[in-house]
């Protein structure tokens, strides 16, 4: 049987990545509240049932039945995904390393000293 961290440990692919994003700010939902969310162009109704669906069977969202009508809802948290999807960048191309993670995003990213100050003493904080 499959943990809840086992399910946060699956990368969603963008489309499912997008879905979530709505589902997180918006709770529970119909499948016609998520499209309704999406930008221009919108995908067919169909295509983001079935994205649905697979979050479902990913162990992302669960359902509610009202008679042939389901309601949507995330069971798991955006901070918890977060977490998982970060350690894995952090581990498969920094080595591990959040030295290495915060000298790439400040080269990368145009990072000022502040930013990065503000970063530390966040870290500190949380210790």
């Amino acid at each position: 049987m499959a943990t809840r961290r086992n399910k946060v440990s699956q990368r969603l692919t963008d489309a499912e990545l997008e879905v979530m994003q709505i589902m997180w700010a918006n709770g529970r939902m119909l499948v016609r509240d998520i499209l309704d969310r999406m930008p221009d162009p919108k995908p067919s109704y169909s295509t983001v049932s079935t994205v649905v669906r697979v979050l479902e069977k990913k162990g992302y969202v669960s359902h509610k039945a009202y008679g042939t009508t389901y309601e949507y809802f995330p069971v798991v948290e955006k901070e918890a995904y977060t977490k998982g999807f970060m350690a894995h960048v952090l581990d498969n191309f920094f080595g591990g390393s959040v030295q290495q993670m915060l000298c790439f995003f400040s080269q990368e990213k145009s990072l000022s000293v502040g930013d990065l100050e503000r970063v530390m003493k966040m870290m500190k904080e949380d210790e």
